[in-house]
C-alpha cells in the first residue's frame, strides 16, 4: 500500500486535512478522529477518480518530520 503524508490544521469550526501529494484532496470535520476518517475516504475516492480518468496516481513524495524549537 502507498502511504501519503496528511496535513491536519485547526480551523475556526474544527479541523481540515489535505495532502501535499494529492492536490485537491481535502476533508473537514469537527474532530480529529472524524477528519482522519474522512480524509482516508477522500484519498480512496480521489485515487479511484484518477484511475477512472486514465490518469497516473502520484507516488508519495512528501515525508513528515518535526523539529523542537525553544521559544
Amino acid at each position: 500500500p502507498m502511504r501519503y503524508a496528511v496535513v491536519i490544521e485547526t480551523t475556526a469550526s474544527g479541523y481540515s486535512a489535505w495532502l501535499p501529494d494529492l492536490p485537491g484532496c481535502v476533508a473537514a470535520a469537527e474532530t480529529i478522529d472524524e477528519v482522519e476518517r474522512l480524509i482516508a475516504e477522500a484519498v480512496a475516492f480521489h485515487i479511484d477518480g484518477l484511475r477512472a480518468d486514465g490518469l497516473p496516481v502520484p507516488a508519495p513524495r512528501v515525508t513528515v518530520s518535526t523539529v523542537d524549537v525553544a521559544v
